[in-house]
């Protein structure tokens, strides 16, 4: 059983647990592969969130692919702030399936920025996938957005690759932030 965990001084309590996300990761995962069966897609995970939801997303993937990263930042603390690229994509995209792996899409803006940076590239498609949607602070609509993991609502979440300040991506569950 998961307990409450501290960070910084914020207390967290447990909302998804490693079997559930592992469960979820392995449908999409298979419902991806159907989807691409007869093409070679290119996963583009935005860092550092994605690290472990794209490592095990592509567990699950049984059709060729190729995969690349690019790094933005948008959060200080708890709190979002302007979104800056602090590493470029390297890998030519036209012509190409693309599918960008988001760990959460929030208010959308780096997934609005990820997608029209990658449009610019003439890709022959792009899909959206993320593990977690707060539906509720969404500031834009993704016909993309094909694959979610899970809606959450507005509260902030740590573990599984996403982080505060830089503190618990590696937990293999996700926990929320409560107040004390």
């Amino acid at each position: 059983m998961m307990k409450k965990i501290e960070i910084d001084g914020l207390l967290f309590e447990p909302l998804f647990e490693e079997e559930q996300i592992q469960k979820r990761v392995r449908l999409m995962g298979i419902d991806i592969s159907l989807r691409y069966e007869h093409k070679q897609p290119v996963f583009i995970g935005v860092l550092n969130g994605c690290f472990m939801f794209m490592a095990d997303l592509l567990k699950q993937i049984d059709v060729p692919c190729e995969m690349s990263f690019i790094k933005l930042a948008s959060y200080i603390g708890t709190g979002q702030s302007e979104l800056n690229e602090l590493l470029g994509l390297g890998i030519d995209l036209e012509g190409r399936d693309v599918i960008i792996v988001e760990d959460i899409v929030d208010s959308g803006h780096s997934l609005k920025h990820t997608l029209d940076a990658v449009k610019r590239l003439n890709p022959a498609s792009v899909i959206a996938c993320a593990l977690l949607v707060k539906p509720e602070a969404l500031q834009y609509h993704f016909e993309e957005l094909t694959y979610v993991g899970f809606e959450i609502s507005k509260e902030f979440v740590v573990g599984y690759g996403m982080d505060f300040n830089g503190l618990c991506r590696n937990l293999p569950d996700i926990y929320k932030n409560v107040p004390v």
